[in-house]
């Protein structure tokens, strides 16, 4: 026996389609069909357009047919008779009318080898018998019986032969609900109706009239030999045992096993051409066994047999004309007998077969049924894979359309439909067909997932669980997770798809009820006939031009759902790939063997909190299972535990939906992270790891594309244990998001713990409450995807994700460097004053030391200079932290800057200064460069301060000292960038001015306390004067360090007062005291800023309780003030005491001169007032700054030449 060689979904093109029954298929150039462009025809003077392509001929190269001799008597058989031909094809045996000639699933057969064709841009795919049968309903008093599926917007037409079906039922019980609602509704007094004898003598002959004329010599033909025979037999062997040869989605093997009644439904292509025939604007894919002749004069011709007694009529006509357009011949042969004795041939073309005598019809209207036909057909037939019933009794003009899936879902079962299969199939090869064109897909997404919904509703998931979790598997497949989802304007709902009927009404006719009768007459008025779904009152409509033109509108293209965010793609995602993964579990027998599972409760996880384990030390044991398990992936040693075979359909396809899950929670678990849901997002990502833990358990094979996806997923999970560590103070939110569980996630859960325990990742997924421990976590995971990168050159594959993933690592890697840097400061903080450093500190050193010196490795490895200078920065940090540790060691009395602080300090410099090697130039990071910048300043300043501060004197002389203490300060002012316009330039002009004023104060003291080296004194004095002056000029550029510039002021005048000291004559004297007294005079406006802020002090509203000496206003403070002014009081009361005794004397001495008398004048008043100021005890802080600033001002005002009043 030979099978069916034509594979499912056979392209539409000649060279595409393997040739049944042993015959090779015929290409354009080799086919004596008529030609495949069609061609217009013109017929009875009305123009019908008709086009015929052959898409697959299983016929052999045409022969003349033999021309009979008058007086053959066809009664008597020939020597071939009934003998399959080669010549004849199987039209020798279907010709003859046997059983096989009503399959109802002839248009299946044709729609899968045909699958691109189905759907899309053919409107009817049938048997040519089933289309003229249509096309002659008003003509005709015989019944129709048809089955109309739709797929897309094709109809599949099939004859439903009542009599033949209802005899199968009572042997199948297949039909048992149609014949009793047939019986109940449309005829009661059914019976079996028998054809008559003169029905097979017309068949007989017919089939002898053939066999005689593919004989070249008639009767005289011989038997052919025994190997002639089985040549000639080779081209259709028996029909009637093969089974049916069902699709077979992905790879597959046959699904006629999982429906054994499918055998008996022969779904194959039987017919001898399958024409795509356009009529009109009506494109059909129809299917037929006429025999053509051709050669000679006639390339192709019909052979017809006609009994003479009879006269053609304009059925017979229809039939003929039909049969010609559709297969493209051009001229009709016509035999004419009497009692089976040939009489004579006639040669008919065929446009004129409308206009034979006793045969006219127009074929304007025959176009106008096609088209009113197919407009109801369309308008009514709406829900794709439902069987609908068109019906018309004999001698009736009423056409009713059934609903038989609606009629059939009443009875118990509902997959009692015999078409339920064929359709379902149908519908998933051409949703199959539609994903494979991967270049103009997504355009057809809506049609796919509605093709793909209508095939899951009709299939018994417990009979079909591979078709299912097929169709479910590319419903999933249709939403991008992996790319934003371009949403189409649409109002539709997300459940809508193409099963809702029309709401277009049909147009009302009020007709004559007619009079049926016969065996398939009708019982109930139509008007009361509510299960029927239309209904055509009168065949005579159907030639009315137009009449259902109104109703034939073919819905668009099914709206493809609008998913307003990921959350819900993914969730629809995840719905298919659990309905895919029960039907995978449902076939596999092994249930029983399984550990029970209740999918509703959650499996608790074998994982300790790390804190009971002294810390992250216990991860790198699960670390080092984690990359072995990596490492034996790479060989394939993986076995799932529910015992399914490696290769077959069940692990193929859960291992696709299993990725398909991980791949939606990890979207999920990104979304819910870009949303600072971290607890939800760590819930999902660790539903995507135990995914990807059970893919690993079932595959033989890891591809890397895989293995990026582990890769990724790791590096995700890692995000958000960061961000959990440092989002500690909602962890009671986060804890709670992280323990909930949906159901549809839990029953995902349970199939995924049928092949493993999912424990692969547990290490990585633990929500824990101990900070060191989430920071370790996520550094493991970080790690794990840096080595998954290092299996298969992933490395060099995807260099953007490597570089990703060595960023995370080095910041990870800084996190927890600093983390154990601050735990060593807290510390250092309890730690009582003169106790030595801790073992315990200097294990934290050495941790943060360690993380920082990594964290370099890894950004400089994918040269980020930037990241490196920060992490170089920060272990800058981590050294002035190790030397605070060591200042605290000592009495703070005998407190010296020790060697050790020194030594750690230098290592800081170091750090910053090789940061900013890293960085180069200020252009390539400002920001950064200039923190290192003041990191650096900030060391040196503090390495000076502690110096001058701490004087090492026990180790140093003093000489070397300030020569240190002076180069450090040097080297901090010199990063101390006072001049750029940042947020930083009051701070770092506030620590030119505090370094300033030191060096004055150092060099003042130098002074104060050295002896001898007179060069040596000078040098000082003139540093001392000049840091003074620069130190009173940068803090009067400050809003906000009144007391400062007192200070230095303060100090200035106490350096001229030491300098008058050592001077012998008056004029010098005199000189030095206007100079001390002049810089008093510059202290205005140190007062005026105190006084301004003492007065918004006094302007805020009064708390109820608030005391005069409380401190309101933080910038300002008052015990300082109150003691600085004290010292300003006592000394420019000094001043004016010592310049008026100087300058009375040197009056005495000399001359009279005008201005000193005003300036003795002068100073005379201000000393008289100040005196009397600071006598009154009762004066508030701000009534004596006023009084300041007012002696200030005449003061100012007296030194430049005004005069004063006189002293009273």
């Amino acid at each position: 026996m030979m099978g069916d060689p034509k594979e499912a979904g056979a392209e539409a093109s000649p060279s595409g389609a393997a040739a049944r029954g042993g015959l090779s298929l015929l290409s354009q150039t080799e086919s004596e069909e008529p030609s495949a462009q069609g061609s217009a025809l013109f017929l009875g003077g009305n123009e019908v357009k008709s086009r015929a392509v052959v898409k697959y001929s299983s016929a052999p190269p045409r022969t003349a047919f033999a021309r009979l001799e008058e007086k053959t008597d066809l009664k008597l058989p020939p020597a071939n008779w009934l003998r399959e031909s080669a010549k004849l094809g199987p039209a020798g045996t279907t010709i003859l009318g046997n059983s096989k000639k009503s399959k109802p699933f002839s248009s299946f057969g044709m729609a899968y080898d045909f699958i691109d064709s189905v759907g899309n841009d053919v409107d009817v795919v049938s048997d040519s018998e089933n289309i003229k049968k249509l096309l002659k309903i008003p003509y005709s008093k015989s019944h129709v019986s048809m089955a109309v599926h739709r797929i897309g917007r094709t109809l599949l037409l099939d004859e439903l032969d009542i009599q033949e079906l209802f005899m199968r039922s009572s042997q199948t019980g297949d039909w048992t609900w149609l014949k009793e609602f047939y019986q109940r509704l449309i005829d009661q007094k059914w019976q079996r109706k028998k054809k008559s004898k003169e029905h097979w003598y017309q068949k007989a002959i017919l089939s002898k009239f053939l066999y005689y004329s593919i004989n070249g010599d008639g009767a005289a033909q011989p038997v052919p030999s025994p190997a002639e025979q089985q040549e000639s037999a080779s081209s259709d062997q028996t029909h009637e045992s093969e089974g049916a040869s069902w699709p077979a989605p992905f790879e597959m093997p046959s699904s006629v096993s999982e429906d054994p009644s499918a055998s008996s439904q022969g779904l194959k292509n039987d017919f001898v051409r399958n024409i795509l025939w356009t009529f009109e604007d009506i494109h059909m894919l129809v299917g037929s066994n006429m025999p053509i002749f051709g050669g000679g004069r006639y390339p192709a011709v019909s052979l017809r047999l006609r009994d003479n007694n009879k006269p053609i009529n304009v059925l017979t006509g229809i039939d003929y004309w039909l049969d010609n357009l559709i297969c493209n011949v051009p001229e009709l042969v016509m035999c004419f007998h009497v009692n089976g004795i040939v009489q004579k041939y006639e040669m008919i073309k065929t446009e004129e077969i409308p206009n034979l005598e006793n045969s006219n019809f127009s074929t304007k209207v025959i176009k106008d049924i096609a088209q009113n036909i197919l407009s109801f057909l369309k308008s009514n037939c709406t829900k794709e894979g439902h069987t609908y019933w068109l019906f018309k009794a004999s001698s009736s003009d009423i056409v009713k359309l059934y609903d038989l899936t609606t009629l059939c879902e009443e009875t118990e079962d509902k997959y009692q439909n015999p078409f339920t299969m064929p359709v379902a199939i149908l519908l998933y090869k051409v949703a199959c067909n539609m994903m494979m064109k991967k270049n103009q897909n997504k355009k057809h997404y809506g049609t796919i997932r509605t093709l793909l919904l209508n095939c899951v509703k009709l299939l018994d998931k417990s009979r079909h669980p591979q078709i299912i979790a097929s169709a479910n598997y590319m419903l999933s497949e249709l939403f991008q997770l992996d790319e934003p989802k371009k949403e189409e304007s649409s109002d539709s709902p997300l459940n809508e798809n193409s099963d809702e009927s029309y709401s277009e009404e049909e147009e009302e006719e009020e007709m004559a009820d007619s009079d049926e009768n016969g065996s398939y007459g009708t019982s109930s008025d139509p008007a009361d006939d509510n299960k029927a779904v239309a209904i055509i009152k009168s065949v005579g409509e159907l030639s009315v031009p137009e009449k259902y033109k109104s109703i034939h509108q073919i819905r668009p293209s099914c709206a493809f759902p609008v998913c307003h965010d990921t959350e819900e793609r993914c969730r629809l995602v995840l719905s298919y790939v659990l309905e895919g993964l029960k039907s995978v579990d449902s076939s596999i027998k092994k249930e029983s063997d399984l550990p029970a599972a209740d999918p509703s409760t959650p499996i608790p996880l074998k994982y300790e909190d790390e804190s009971t384990r002294g810390g992250p030390e216990g991860l790198e044991k699960q670390m080092a299972l984690f990359l072995d398990k990596m490492g034996s992936l790479q060989k394939g040693n993986c076995s799932g535990q529910s015992g399914m075979t490696p290769g077959s359909w069940q692990h193929k396809m859960k291992l696709q939906l299993i990725l398909k899950s991980s791949k939606a929670y990890y979207i999920l678990s990104d979304a819910a992270m870009s949303l600072q849901k971290y607890g939800r997002a760590l819930r999902y990502i660790k539903l995507a790891l135990q995914s990807h833990d059970t893919y690993c358990c079932l595959c033989t094979n890891m591809l890397s594309e895989v293995l990026l996806f582990l890769s990724q997923y790791l590096t995700l999970c890692g995000d958000i244990q960061l961000m959990l560590a440092q989002n500690a103070n909602n962890r009671a939110a986060h804890l709670e998001e992280f323990n909930y569980q949906t159901k549809e996630d839990q029953e995902i859960l349970h199939s995924l713990h049928r092949e493993s325990s999912c424990q692969g990742f547990a290490w990585a997924t633990d929500l824990s409450t101990d900070l060191e421990s989430q920071l370790s976590v996520s550094c493991k995971c970080y790690e794990a995807a840096n080595e998954i990168l290092q299996f298969s050159d992933l490395k060099s594959q995807n260099p953007e994700h490597y570089v990703q993933v060595l960023k995370r690592m080095g910041n990870i890697r800084n996190e927890i460097g600093v983390f154990y840097m601050n735990q060593a400061a807290a510390l250092q903080g309890e730690r009582v004053v003169s106790k030595s450093v801790s073992a315990a500190e200097q294990q934290l050193w050495k941790k943060s030391f360690s993380c920082f010196e990594k964290g370099i490795h890894n950004f400089e490895s994918i040269d980020d200079a930037t990241n490196a200078a920060l992490l170089l920065c920060n272990t800058g940090r981590l050294m002035r932290v190790c030397a605070q540790a060591h200042c605290g060691a000592e009495d703070e009395f005998k407190r010296e800057f020790s060697p050790e602080e020194g030594l750690y300090y230098s290592k800081a410099v170091d750090y910053y200064l090789k940061a900013l090697r890293s960085l180069g130039t200020r252009d390539m990071h400002p920001v950064v460069w200039d923190s290192v910048n003041w990191e650096l300043s900030t060391t040196y300043f503090t390495m000076a301060t502690l110096q001058q501060d701490y004087a090492p004197l026990s180790r140093k002389a003093q000489e070397q000292i300030e020569k240190e203490v002076s180069e450090a300060m040097m080297k901090s002012l010199k990063h101390c960038d006072v001049d750029s316009a940042t947020a930083r330039q009051p701070l770092c002009q506030y620590r030119a001015a505090t370094i300033h004023h030191r060096l004055a104060s150092m060099y003042h003291s130098c002074l104060r306390n050295q002896v001898g080296d007179e060069h040596l004194r000078k040098q000082h004095r003139v540093l001392a004067d000049l840091h003074y002056s620069k130190a009173a000029k940068l803090f009067q550029l400050l809003k906000d360090a009144p007391c400062e510039l007192l200070r230095v002021q303060l100090e200035r005048v106490a350096f001229a007062e030491f300098q008058m000291s050592s001077q012998n004559s008056n004029v010098g004297k005199l000189k030095t005291l206007s100079g001390a007294l002049d810089i008093m005079v510059r202290t205005e406006h140190a007062f005026q800023l105190i006084r301004k802020e003492l007065v918004e002090e006094c302007d805020q509203p009064k708390n109820d309780e608030a005391t005069p000496a409380a401190d309101s206003s933080p910038n300002l403070n008052r015990e300082e003030v109150i003691k600085l002014l004290s010292i300003f009081e006592s000394r420019l009361s000094f001043l004016l005491l010592q310049s008026i005794k100087l300058m009375s004397s040197s009056k005495r001495k000399m001359s009279s001169n005008t201005e000193d008398d005003a300036a003795l004048q002068t100073n005379k008043q201000i000393y008289s007032q100040l005196l009397r100021a600071t006598a009154n005890r009762n004066s508030t802080l701000l009534e004596r700054i006023e009084v300041v600033i007012c002696l200030l001002e005449q003061l100012a005002s007296g030194s430049s030449g005004s005069s004063g009043s006189a002293v009273p």
